[in-house]
């Protein structure tokens, strides 16, 4: 993909460094020692910025990769002499170490979230430099978090296909040492204002940051501030408009860093969404108004790019096939969602869950089979998820955050729920406008919401396991001290599996249940569920799923994305809503 990969936070100048590089497997993880750090190229093509597993790469290599090296070459154009230069990387799975003409710039730790590195020292403008990244992914170590990936060999149960190394996009982007490293937005509804709060590369007192606020081409709102960190600035509009599903209008923003004499240091575009999403009296809010969530799982894979979309137009087609179904939002499931996902969901008008692909990690994992280095998977996790919430706050179609998902066999009960509550509140501290959703479904400790999985296929069945009171707890020896009456949503059900003979690809296919022999039986059932969560009185649902992946066949599209069911079918089970809810 070569469209900007930030449009939230946006430049005219950058250079993709995506397309065919070279790279090599290291199993043996001696390749530091063999000198590769200095390498002029490998004898393997790769294209970039899909994984080495996945057929868009050119490799399709799937079995274990410990160890893999990249080189590309890029020369930085001449113009950007004297300017900062930003090595930007969407994700490296999982650890991995920068070179620049065989010189480290940097290292970082975590696969699916994006980070930088200030390369400017290693750079000359004009000239040609090797750059060589190393990655190292130990997945069977149960140390770090690796989300919906096998940690087996073959594909299994609920994990799919794995992801190693480079996965999304690798650019460059110049940058005045004085510009804006980023810029929080908090919308505030009721008082028809954004609170910005910028921070800078460097300070310098003179500087100014001028924000404007258009609605197409009308300036609606102007401040010129000197530019300081930590401050918050506000800006009220005259006739404010509203982000909604029904409505979903973005204002248009642009941040100018100038110096004394007002010469443009800096400049950066951006947009907001003025709305608020809260929680009150067991139900969720939206703009104030009830709104009754109708989810779809969405995990983000695709057959021929893996972790990555082959293009930003399925990247939107996604989020357009789930509308089409009827859904008006989806939890982003065990993954970091690529952050032009958020901008087409912003600009549809689609509700999202950001959720971070902790599976992996040994303490609790299900998977694990002997205790593991706790230290070291706490270690990593904090700063991860730290990343990924302030990478995307700023996007309103994010109305909640799920740090965790299905955290069901503590091996210690106390540590368990310490852990989950103080990502809780690690949580609200980057961002008190959200909900936080601490554990998708099973063990709760410190939530905003109550959620719960249930895959019962027999529509009485389900009605009489959610009508437990106070609410539906897995273990209530343990969850009582969690609830407080916080809206209560079944954020995994149904999974009906329907597979037509010629779809069913894998030797290991499954679907929740017993499949049906018929899509019309598939739809009665989908029916009968949804029907069933509405008439409960839930504040809202997610049903799994929105596609195939690959062994698990219980989407309502197959994995390619072509139909399974009628659309008009779909919608007319996913877009019912209880007479209460506005949207």
């Amino acid at each position: 993909m070569n469209s900007y990969p930030r449009p939230q936070f946006k430049r005219s100048e950058w250079l993709s460094l995506n397309g065919t590089w070279s790279c090599s497997i290291d199993n043996a993880e001696s390749g530091m020692e063999q000198g590769f750090a200095s390498s002029k190229g490998f004898d393997t093509a790769i294209r970039i910025p899909f994984c080495p597993e996945s057929r868009l790469s050119g490799m399709e290599h799937t079995d274990f990769i410990n160890c893999i090296w990249y080189h590309c070459r890029f020369t930085p154009p001449e113009a950007w002499k004297g300017k900062e230069i930003i090595l930007h990387f969407g994700g490296v799975d999982y650890e991995c170490e920068v070179f620049i003409n065989g010189i480290s710039a940097g290292k970082h730790t975590g696969g699916a979230v994006s980070f930088e590195l200030d390369v400017t020292d290693l750079l000359s403008a004009g000239k040609r430099h090797d750059l060589v990244v190393c990655a190292v992914d130990h997945i069977r170590s149960h140390i770090q978090c690796f989300g919906k990936q096998s940690p087996s060999y073959a594909n299994e149960k609920a994990n799919y296909t794995r992801t190693t190394g480079i996965w999304s996009d690798v650019w460059l982007e110049p940058v005045s040492s004085e510009g804006l490293r980023s810029c929080t937005i908090i919308p505030d509804y009721d008082g028809g204002t954004f609170m910005f709060r910028p921070s800078f590369r460097k300070i310098r007192k003179e500087n100014r940051l001028r924000i404007g606020i258009y609605d197409g081409n009308s300036c609606v709102g102007e401040r010129i501030v000197p530019c300081a960190e930590g401050g918050a600035i506000a800006m009220t509009l005259e006739n404010p408009k509203e982000w909604s599903p029904l409505t979903p209008f973005l204002y248009d923003i642009s941040y100018t860093v100038m110096d004394a004499s007002g010469h443009e240091i800096d400049k950066v575009t951006s947009y907001a969404g003025l709305r608020k999403f809260h929680v009150e009296e067991g139900r969720c809010f939206l703009n104030n108004r009830p709104i009754f969530l109708r989810f779809v799982l969405d995990q983000g894979f695709y057959p021929d790019g893996i972790w990555t979309a082959p293009d930003e137009d399925a990247i939107r087609h996604d989020i357009e096939l789930a509308m089409q179904a009827g859904f008006n939002g989806a939890r982003l499931h065990q993954k970091v969602f690529d952050e032009r996902y958020h901008y087409h969901a912003d600009r549809l008008g689609f509700l999202t869950w950001g959720e971070f692909p902790d599976w992996g990690i040994g303490f609790w994992q299900q998977f694990t089979v002997k205790q593991v280095d706790c230290y070291h998977a706490f270690r990593d996790y904090f700063p991860q998820w730290r990343a990924a919430v302030s990478r995307d706050l700023n996007h309103p179609s994010i109305v909640a955050w799920t740090p965790f998902n299905e955290r069901n066999k503590p091996l210690d009960v106390a540590e368990h729920l310490r852990f989950i509550a103080d990502i809780y509140d690690l949580t609200r501290s980057i961002d008190p406008s959200r909900p936080v959703n601490d554990t998708s479904g099973l063990i709760h400790s410190k939530t905003d919401l109550w959620t719960v999985h249930n895959y019962t296929q027999d529509a009485a069945a389900l009605a009489e396991q959610l009508a437990r009171k106070p609410v539906f707890m897995y273990k209530p020896e343990i969850e009582m001290q969690a609830w407080h009456g916080q809206p209560f949503l079944l954020d995994e059900f149904g999974g009906i599996t329907f597979i037509p003979e010629k779809k069913n690809t894998e030797d290991n296919t499954w679907g929740y249940g017993i499949p049906a022999d018929s899509p019309e039986k598939a739809l009665s059932m989908m029916k009968a569920l949804t029907q069933t969560v509405i008439n409960c009185g839930l504040a809202g649902y997610c049903y799994t799923q929105l596609t195939d992946v690959e062994q698990e066949q219980n989407g309502i599209y197959h994995f390619d994305r072509t139909p399974k069911y009628r659309e008009e079918e779909l919608k007319k089970i996913f877009s019912v809503k209880p007479e209460w809810s506005a949207y």
